[in-house]
Parts: structure tokens; sequence; C-alpha cells
């Protein structure tokens, strides 16, 4: 393949230089592409992990994100010794079943080492380390489409009034009315929350601002909790004990997870009140765009994917327009 591109090269250059400059141009050619070749077959697989994180990295992908890639990835390297050039698609294959037997884990889970994979090999074609990803022949794995719980009016009312701390009380009410995710709400600060417009500027995945609006319930709770703050960490949530640091997204999911199991409430997590406040949009009319909008979602499909439409609405509108 190289060579058939040297003698291209060598054969457009060919009316423009001499007999022994076209000699020169194909050394110099020859050596550019093999000391290139040499490096490539130098780097371990670990080299060629660093340098796709680097990449994701650049490209503005989170820690978070950057970590699931790293661990995803080693996992299937620490499973085959030799070089990622020789890895062939049925050995994925074969790694991607024995996975999915192994840790007993859901479809979903399978395929998202799949598509981190997917990223990693197709990477490196482009990179043009490989000739040829060998996850190009395994496709999307089908999964049910489960129809997600949400937390109910009722749920709600009863979180709240298990809250021990105002603090708890204010991150509810914030997830619940703007529907971001936990890595925003942990991010925020102070000085980003517009209490007179009652909206904050958060920043979502790979650093896209956008704006999200809150309402007057969660306006005066966040009051209230900032009131009694006495620290000067420009966090707009803390950790409730001494030095009071910026509290952690682990922080905020055990929190939800306890209140959750104080009223024999399971799954209860920040993603849920996501999910529930974009279901509870489209249910009184919101359009989808706006909605989509507001979750800060580059495709519409996902945004569809989170909202559950009340299904008594969908009867409703059932009898009144067809029946």
């Amino acid at each position: 393949m190289e060579d058939e591109k040297i003698v291209l090269i060598l054969n457009e250059m060919s009316e423009y230089l001499s007999v022994s400059q076209l000699k020169k141009l194909q050394e110099v050619v020859l050596k550019v592409c093999t000391d290139a070749e040499a490096k490539k077959n130098t780097l371990d697989n670990s080299e060629y992990l660093k340098l796709f994180l680097d990449a994701k990295k650049i490209e503005g992908c989170s820690d978070r994100t950057i970590q699931y890639y790293r661990v995803t990835i080693e996992k299937l390297l620490s499973r085959y010794t030799n070089s990622i050039r020789k890895i062939s698609t049925e050995e994925i294959r074969n790694y991607l079943s024995e996975y999915q037997h192994i840790n007993d884990c859901s479809k979903v889970t399978v395929d998202n080492v799949r598509r981190n994979l997917s990223s990693f090999f197709s990477w490196l074609e482009e990179e043009n380390y490989i000739l040829k990803s060998p996850m190009k022949r395994i496709h999307k794995i089908k999964t049910n489409q489960q129809v997600k719980e949400i937390i109910t009016d009722e749920d709600i009312e009863k979180l709240r009034d298990n809250c021990a701390c105002k603090r708890d009380l204010a991150m509810i009410d914030l997830l619940y009315s703007t529907g971001i995710r936990v890595g925003e709400l942990v991010n925020l600060n102070i000085d980003d929350v517009d209490f007179e417009s009652r909206e904050c500027i958060v920043f979502g995945k790979g650093g896209k601002e956008r704006k999200v609006y809150f309402d007057a319930k969660a306006k005066l709770h966040l009051q209230k909790y900032l009131e009694g703050r006495i620290d000067t960490n420009d966090a707009l949530f803390v950790t409730l004990d001494a030095p009071y640091n910026r509290l952690k997204i682990s922080g905020v999911e055990i929190r939800m997870r306890s209140l959750g199991r104080s009223i024999n409430l399971s799954r209860v997590h920040p993603h849920k009140f996501r999910r529930t406040m974009a279901t509870r949009a489209i249910d009184k009319g919101m359009p989808i765009e706006q909605v989509q909008k507001i979750l800060g979602h580059s495709q519409i499909d996902t945004t569809m994917q989170y909202a559950m439409v009340n299904q008594g609405n969908v009867k409703m509108s059932h009898r009144k327009f067809i029946s």
C-alpha cells in the first residue's frame, strides 16, 4: 500500500523534477515511511492507550469519561498480551461474550463496553496505527426498551419532609426543577446563580455552556441554605462538616440513596430527578425541542429516551382524537 502511494507521488512530481531530484525524493519518502512504520511497531499497548486518552482529553471529554475509557480498554488489554495491531474481531467478540457471562451484567452495560472499544480502535485506524478497526463488524447490541421509573409528586414531598438539613432540601429542589446532571450540580458556584431571574449557568458534556431555570420553591430553599452557611467556599454545595469542601458526585449520590431508603423508596439517584423533570415537562405540554435545550442534549433522540409520557394522558388523547 505504501509502495503504491510512493509511486503516485513520484509520478505526480516527474514533470517538475529532474531524474536525480526524483531519486532523492524517493529516498526521502522511503526513509520517512520506514521511520514512521518503525515507530509504530515500537509502541506497546499502554502507549497506544495513553495517546488515545490524551486525544480524548484535548477533545474536551470529562475526567470521569476518560477514566471510563481507561478502565474499559485496560480490561481488554490485560486479557491479550499480543500487540493491539494483531487483535482480531473474533477475539473481541469472544471477550464481550465472556465479559457479560463473568460479570453477569446487562446488555446495556456490554454495549457501553463495545462502544468504548469501538471508539478506541476507530481512533487507531484514523491515526494510521492500524490498517482496519476490528470493531467494524461488531454492531450495536440490541437491548430491551424498558420504561424507566420516575419520582412521583407524592414521593418528592416525602423526600422533602425527610430532609434533615437545608442543604439536602435545596439540592432536591434544584435537581427536580432544573433537570441538571449531578456533575453540573457539584460544579456550580454561588456566583453562577442568578436569584433575581431564577436561573444559573452550567457547563455540560464537552464544556458546553447553557442556562437552566429553577422554580420559586428551589429559590427559597437555596437562599435559606446559603444564609445558614458559615464557610467561605465558592461552591454552591459543600460538605456538612469542616473544612466544608465542595461536595463531590459520590457525596450527592450517597445522600440521595440514603434519603430514598429513609422513606422505603428504592433506586433514588440524581439522574432520576433529571428523567422526572423531562417527563413532567413533556407531560404538561412543553415542546420536545425546548426540553432538549434545557437538558443540554445534542440529539433529540436522547431527549426522547429520557422522557416517558404519562400513559393516562395518552389514553385521554386517544379518546379525544381517535375514538
